[in-house]
């Protein structure tokens, strides 16, 4: 017994990294075995991560250029990543099997590494503060298959499922903050089990920055939560800290190893921030992502069980942001850890991580107070009838505040987004409750505890064997262009699906510029200027600016056209004439003048 158990505790973390990368691939089955040319879930952001990971490869492999200047979209103006989100880390994540594979297969591969690697970490964390192997694979477990990973990994937000940096950043930053400025150890308390304040600093630093490469949203929550917390601590319970040296010489280097990183991250925002490309959120868009407290307790839609009658029985419209489910064993657990706080030994660790938790839900039910997915509103008081034209007024939350008048935030649209630093720390507090829970059990009964928990938690999250998957595929149209000489400029008509994800992909099949792009968050000046004239074609106008923009091949898809024929004749009496119609596809080229 204890040979295996020394064997357990020296491999711990390879063999946990076994169990995700299995568990993975169950929960994500049947994805294992269509990872080269499909994806899960409906053809939507994910085939604009597929083109990107193709692209990045593209541009520095073959072509050796800045793949952040992204000349041939929004041709010939151009365009910048930055107008986007850009997820270094996740690229990193798929780039050495955009080497050897398929675009599709590194970004599906990108997907799963993100729930093995969330599991893995958190269970690493969750071990260091327990010393329970068991407490250790629950938290992991809950953590890494939370059904707000599941909702963006089937919607195809690979920077947003990159959940995996959370814990590493956290657990740093709570061995920073709790760490004994005098090294002095408390038997049994938390500070014995942190480890020595250099592995605590790069955990810090390594992780803010890793989450900066992932997500600009994630980056400013993250700096939200965590210097709330700091100020909780600082000001609240340990007030002497401020004298200590030690403490300030720890965060100046955490802060100095995350500052290269996070300057990369922000430098192209930046930039178009200072070219004021980056305009602020209207109030009305960012509205609706306000989370109700019935998101954090409704399973979710995908549920293999109940999903459905949840999606029947409420108002789901939202479930792809509001798919916040804390679920039933990690709430209880995190309860239980609660309530024996003082035997845990981590007691400060848990009224902080209840701090930022509470914060962290506040923020995700936004600007105004909403219940199943529609605002809460009152009859307007009489001393506001004169001033306000409307018999009832939302109810107004901190956020609204926050939006109003404090510095970036409104440029955040889904702030139901702040939910998942809810998730976290319950995750985390479930590992710290189900540690006490095993301590309770003899040997023999700790390990089918154990097992019983985790298949529990599988359970209350399990969505059931994926059915709906989209292939990616090039059109016949974009093979026949990549076969045509030179690199003149195409536009797809009608332009209203001008800028529909999968038209960005093809390029990677075609090779040539083009005049649309993926532009639905900060469409750049020219698309602004051009798409309520294209928008007509065929007329006179915007078969002009087709001319001014140096468009050679005009794609037209036919079944977009109620009267194709009277269509045709249309563009043909504007001066271009159809070249080909590979796949139905009509191409048309200007008419050379006599």
């Amino acid at each position: 017994m204890k040979t295996r158990e020394r064997f357990v505790q020296r491999w711990f973390p390879w063999l946990s990294a076994g169990y995700f990368l299995l568990l993975t691939i169950f929960m994500t089955w049947p994805l294992a075995t269509r990872m080269s040319d499909q994806m899960a879930g409906q053809v939507g952001d994910n085939i604009y991560f597929v083109w990107m990971i193709g692209w990045f490869k593209k541009a520095l492999i073959d072509l050796h250029v800045n793949p952040f200047n992204v000349w041939f979209l929004n041709y010939p103006e151009g365009w910048s990543l930055a107008y986007t989100e850009i997820t270094p880390a996740q690229l990193l994540l798929a780039a050495p099997f955009s080497l050897i594979a398929s675009p599709t297969f590194a970004y599906n591969a990108a997907h799963l590494l993100s729930f093995l690697l969330s599991g893995l970490i958190m269970s690493l964390w969750v071990r260091r503060l327990t010393d329970s192997n068991g407490a250790a694979l629950l938290a992991g477990t809950a953590y890494a298959f939370l059904p707000f990973h599941f909702a963006h990994f089937l919607i195809g937000h690979l920077n947003l499922s990159g959940l995996q940096w959370f814990p590493l950043f956290f657990w740093g930053f709570f061995d920073l903050l709790l760490y004994p400025p005098d090294g002095a150890t408390a038997s049994g308390k938390y500070q014995d089990r942190v480890q020595p304040a250099g592995s605590a600093i790069v955990k810090t630093g390594i992780g803010l920055g890793l989450i900066a490469l992932t997500s600009q949203y994630y980056l400013y929550m993250t700096c939200l939560i965590a210097v709330f917390i700091w100020v909780i601590y600082t000001a609240f319970i340990n007030r002497s800290i401020w004298c200590d040296r030690n403490f300030w010489k720890h965060w100046i280097f955490a802060s100095l190893v995350a500052l290269p990183l996070i300057a990369i991250a922000v430098a192209p925002y930046v930039s178009l921030a200072g070219r004021g490309e980056l305009p602020d959120r209207e109030l009305g868009v960012v509205r609706p992502y306000s989370a109700g407290l019935t998101d954090f307790l409704l399973p979710s839609t995908d549920h293999f069980v109940w999903g459905s009658w949840v999606g029947a029985h409420f108002n789901r419209d939202m479930w792809v942001e509001g798919t916040l489910y804390v679920g039933l064993v990690n709430l209880g657990l995190a309860v239980f850890a609660w309530l024996n706080r003082q035997k845990t030994g981590n007691r400060k660790l848990l009224i902080l991580m209840g701090a930022g938790g509470a914060l962290a839900l506040l923020l995700a039910m936004g600007t105004d107070l909403h219940w199943n997915g529609a605002p809460v509103e009152i009859p307007t008081p009489a001393f506001l009838q004169g001033m306000i034209s409307r018999s009832t007024i939302p109810i107004p939350l901190p956020g609204w505040l926050l939006f109003k008048y404090f510095p970036l935030y409104a440029k955040l649209r889904a702030l139901m987004r702040f939910g998942i630093f809810v998730l976290l720390f319950i995750c985390t507090a479930a590992g710290l409750g189900a540690a006490q829970v095993l301590k309770r059990f003899a040997p023999r009964w700790k390990s089918a505890l154990t097992v019983g928990l985790i298949l529990l938690v599988l359970f209350d999250f399990y969505p059931g064997p994926y059915s709906e998957f989209a292939k990616v595929q090039a059109r016949p149209v974009d093979a026949w262009l990549a076969s045509q000489p030179g690199s003149d400029a195409v536009v797809q008509m009608p332009f209203s699906i001008a800028e529909d994800q999968e038209h960005t992909y093809y390029t990677l099949v075609h090779g040539k510029p083009y005049v649309g792009g993926f532009f639905n968050a900060f469409p750049p000046a020219q698309y602004k200027r051009i798409k309520p004239i294209l928008n007509n074609f065929p007329d006179k106008e915007s078969t002009a600016l087709l001319r001014d923009l140096e468009v050679h091949w005009v794609l037209v898809d036919p079944t977009c056209y109620p009267d194709w024929k009277k269509t045709r004749k249309e563009i043909e009496n504007f001066g271009f004439e159809l070249e080909a119609e590979p796949g139905g596809m009509a191409v048309f080229i200007p008419q050379v003048e006599k």
